[in-house]
This record gives C-alpha cells, structure tokens and sequence, in this order.
C-alpha cells in the first residue's frame, strides 16, 4: 500500500486499485486459461464492433477508455478500513454496448498492469475477464431487460450497476479456489460480503454519470442516434478525465475489498512483485512529492489509454472499411 502523503492541511491518499490480482495468487495454468478466454473474446469484440462502430463513435471509446481509467483511480471508503473503487463495466456497456465495452475495458486493465504493475501479467487474462468482459455483458443485460420491466430507466442502471461487481467478486473467489489459493467457502462469502458494500458505490457513481450524461448529451443513451459533429464534447470529455486524475492523491489509502479479503484470510503474501517497474503503484520515478508524482501518473495514464482506446476503436473501424472493398 502507497502511504498517505500529508500535506498541508489536507491528507492526501495515493491511489489504491481494487479487485486487480496480482500475480501469484493464481496458478499459471489457470492464469494462462484467463489468457486463453481472454484473447478469443477481444478477437470476438474486434469483428462485432467493427460492424457497430459508426465514424464518430471512434473518439468516444477513447474519452470513456479514459474517463474510466481516470475513475478507477479514485478509491471511496466503504466501512472497516476498506476501500473500493468504480469498475465502470456497466456504464460503459450501457453507453456503448456490450462488444465495444470490452475493447475499453481491456484498454483499461492492461494498461494498468503494463504501465501501472497494477494487477499480474499472467493474472491480466482474468481480470480482463473479470472485469473486462463480465461486467459490461452482465451490466448491459440487466439493464436492457430492466429498463422493459422497471420502465425507469436509472434503477436499472443502478441495479445492473451493483450486480456486475457481484459478479466479478464471484468470478474472482472462484479462480482464487480453483488455484488453491483460497477455499471457495471461504473466499466466496468474504468477497461477496464486502463487495457487496462496494457495488452501492458502483452504483451511485454509474446512476449520477448517466443523470450527467442524459442531461448534457441525451444522443449518447440513444444508439440508433448518430453522436453530434463537433470535438467540444471530446474537450470537455478529456478535461473531465484530467481533472479526476488531479483529484487522485484523495484517494482513501485504505486496502481494497479483495487485499482486505487476502490480508483477513492470510494468503496476502503468495502476491508477487511484478518483473519490472515503469510507473509503478500510480507514481512517476523523478517526481518525489507523493501527490504531484500521483498526479503525473494519472495524467499519463489518462492520456495513454485515451489515445489506445482511439486506436483500437480505429483498427476496429478499418477493418470494417477493408471488409467492405
């Protein structure tokens, strides 16, 4: 865990990223099986939304790549010194759907464990899974079919919201068993306990986006609309992105629902350093001041996944161009 820096007359917290494995806590024929499942739906979601993407839909992968990148990094206290964070799989499943989500969270979370060491690199086919991949299908589902029984358009978010980090705290209790990390009596009631708490959090924070979102940009809740010319909205996307990761060193420094769950259930220590270090731990090397050296890395964090998420989101495109000639 990154120490609070003090201050001033503020605590400020560096970030802490939660529901990230790292390596060590799955075994590696079960880390390369996530590899495995993990690059046949990425290969899947690159044909499915090169049929889905219209042209200025490219840049906003980018914007919400970064917005969530950028989100991830604020962690909010739930209770008993733990933490938890936005995983973004419903919003960004419900603002896109399904297949274009996976592109940007897969953006996300490997960038993460790339640039950041945040999360294993032979766990990062799981976690793209976990979070990547469940929670968008899971986030979109619900709420499509909620939105016809509820007819309210943000309890569904709410609830798609909460059930995607249900969801991922299960899938991830389970790979944690099927490795023998943990014991799936153990780990299942722990993870859910607290994740529980922590999907409320999701929850608020996916409803108040979408109340944002269908206040200032209505066309983006409607896919058969097209998305307004113009790069204002992309400005204003990118500000909006930057200014969370100015906000990041207020991150609660508290242990993330799944390091609390390791540390409780004493397998903390099968985590392993990562084989390299570029920013490690949200912290730029040269810069020693703690908030300014998180806030450096948040900024090239968010600019990085802004500019892949664009680019996948282009290939993705091209590829749709060159299938048509």
């Amino acid at each position: 865990m990154i120490p609070p820096y003090t201050g001033g007359s503020l605590t400020m917290f560096a970030p802490l990223i939660a529901m990230h494995i790292p390596d060590g806590f799955l075994t590696v024929p079960v880390a390369l099986v996530g590899w495995i499942v993990m690059s046949v739906v990425v290969g899947i979601a690159l044909r499915q939304t090169r049929h889905q993407l219209g042209e200025r839909q490219i840049p906003l992968m980018g914007i919400l790549a970064a917005f969530i990148f950028a989100a991830q990094m604020i962690n909010f206290p739930v209770m008993g010194g733990t933490s938890g964070h936005l995983i973004g799989g419903a919003l960004i499943g419900i603002l896109l759907g399904p297949w274009a989500a996976v592109l940007v969270m897969t953006t996300v979370v490997a960038v993460q464990a790339v640039l950041f060491q945040d999360g294993g690199l032979l766990a990062l086919g799981f976690n793209t899974i976990n979070m990547g991949i469940l929670a968008p299908f899971v986030g979109h589902t619900v709420y499509s079919r909620l939105c016809k029984v509820l007819k309210k358009e943000l309890a569904a978010a709410a609830i798609a919201a909460w059930l995607t980090v249900i969801i991922a705290a299960a899938a991830t209790a389970l790979e944690l068993a099927i490795s023998g990390t943990s014991p799936l009596d153990v780990a299942l009631p722990a993870m859910l306990g607290i994740h529980a708490l922590i999907g409320v959090g999701e929850a608020l924070i996916t409803v108040s986006a979408l109340a944002f979102i269908r206040q200032t940009r209505p066309d983006l809740l409607r896919t058969a609309v097209p998305i307004a010319k113009g790069s204002g909205w992309i400005t204003v996307g990118l500000v909006i992105a930057l200014i969370i990761a100015f906000a990041s060193p207020l991150a609660d420094s508290d242990p993330d629902g799944l390091e609390r769950v390791a540390e409780d259930k004493a397998f903390l220590d099968q985590a392993e350093d990562a084989p390299y270090e570029i920013l490690p731990d949200y912290t730029v090397p040269f810069i020693s001041d703690e908030a300014l050296t998180t806030i450096a890395a948040g900024i090239i964090g968010v600019l990085v996944v802004a500019g892949i998420g664009y680019g996948v989101a282009r290939v993705a495109r091209q590829n749709e161009t060159i299938s048509q000639t």
